[in-house]
């Protein structure tokens, strides 16, 4: 099973253990509350920012969000505050004590996510050390991919954008592509069997989970589409030297990954995460690439959605939002076990999810 790795190291399980022990320092929303009758999906709260994706006959400029804060925490301006959200708004949590504060940035989404990926647009990660790939409908952003940068960061290994796991290159198949490279982590993931941190994007959010980090990754948003394929354009060249846990094994050669799932939300499955990505009974349908070659030319893969036996689409579900679809790229297809070899490069472009009309 194809896991993606999320490098949590010492560092930050070490500044977590501080925040637990100081009472009163915590800065941050953990919950959003909003009128459900234009939710489309439950908001999506992340480190920095809040998602609300909400129904097209919103009326953008007069909302007003609620939150709930982590205990003793004030935000500015004040929860149930009335705003125009026709473009993303900033909130400050400040902390009990005074001495930790927050900048959020809340957005209401309507429009829903392309099915033409062309990786040309990038916006400011919030202190611009690495890249965060956008879809944009004009000025307008649709559609934040993820990836494991934020926990790559933790390591000191990146000095510029260039320098992290999933980054932009000018040389795409037309314009810019993305870049999806293993990295080594350094002494510090060496010293605990971390050695690589495998270059990956995907269709949904990144939340850090210190108890289980396969769980940090959280697969797909609402799609209202029957997608029939998966296609696009990769390069691929695997790395030198492949590692298993910290260690050298020979004889083994690297390999990227990449895929398209369909699956059904309910009360009990909100997102599939890196754990369930492939086996959870939800899924509908994937779209799946097989051993992909190592190619230094750009080359077309088409993928068909399959469906899983007994699976169909409900109409009505999908009017409603039931169905989230993720697709997920990463340079090490074991990343998530920590095997890899630095260098291992993929190349993506011009991605495109076909539906049937």
């Amino acid at each position: 099973m194809t896991r993606i790795l999320i490098p949590l190291l010492t560092g930050l399980l070490i500044a977590s253990c501080i925040r637990k022990e100081a009472l009163n320092t915590e800065a941050d929303i953990v919950e959003c509350l909003v009128d459900g009758s234009i939710l489309k999906r439950e908001p999506i709260i992340q480190n920095d920012k809040v998602t609300l994706m909400v129904k097209g006959n919103a009326d953008l400029t007069r909302q007003a969000p609620e939150f709930m804060l982590t205990e003793g925490a004030t935000i500015t301006p004040a929860s149930g505050t009335v705003r125009d959200f026709t473009s993303p708004q900033s909130y400050i949590v400040m902390s009990e004590d005074g001495q930790w504060k927050k900048n959020y940035s809340v957005s209401y989404v309507i429009d829903e996510f392309s099915t033409l990926f062309s990786f040309e647009n990038t916006i400011p990660e919030r202190n611009n050390r690495y890249y965060i790939f956008a879809e944009k409908n004009g000025d307008h952003v649709t559609m934040e991919w993820a990836s494991g940068n934020i926990g790559f960061a933790i390591t000191g290994a990146a000095k510029t954008p260039e320098d992290y796991p999933t980054t932009q290159s000018d040389h795409g198949y037309a314009g810019k592509c993305a870049c999806l490279i293993t990295r080594s982590t350094g002494a510090l993931g060496g010293t605990f069997k971390m050695p690589i941190a495998a270059g990956n994007l995907f269709i949904g959010t990144f939340q850090l989970d210190l108890s289980n980090p396969l769980k940090a990754t959280r697969f797909g948003l609402p799609f209202y589409n029957t997608p029939t394929t998966f296609s696009g354009y990769y390069k691929y060249k695997a790395g030198d030297i492949y590692y298993e846990n910290g260690n050298i094994v020979e004889g083994v050669k690297d390999r990227c990954h990449f895929y398209a799932v369909l699956y059904e939300t309910d009360e009990a499955l909100n997102m599939l995460d890196g754990i369930n990505v492939f086996t959870h009974p939800n899924i509908i349908s994937t779209a799946v690439i097989e051993n992909p070659a190592e190619t230094d030319e750009w080359t077309y893969f088409s993928l068909p959605f399959v469906y899983r036996p007994g699976k169909s689409i409900d109409p009505e579900k999908l009017k409603d939002g039931k169905y989230n679809l993720t697709v997920v790229f990463t340079s090490s297809m074991d990343g998530g076990e920590f095997k890899g070899a630095p260098g291992s490069t993929l190349y993506i472009d011009e991605v495109e999810i076909t539906v049937d009309i």
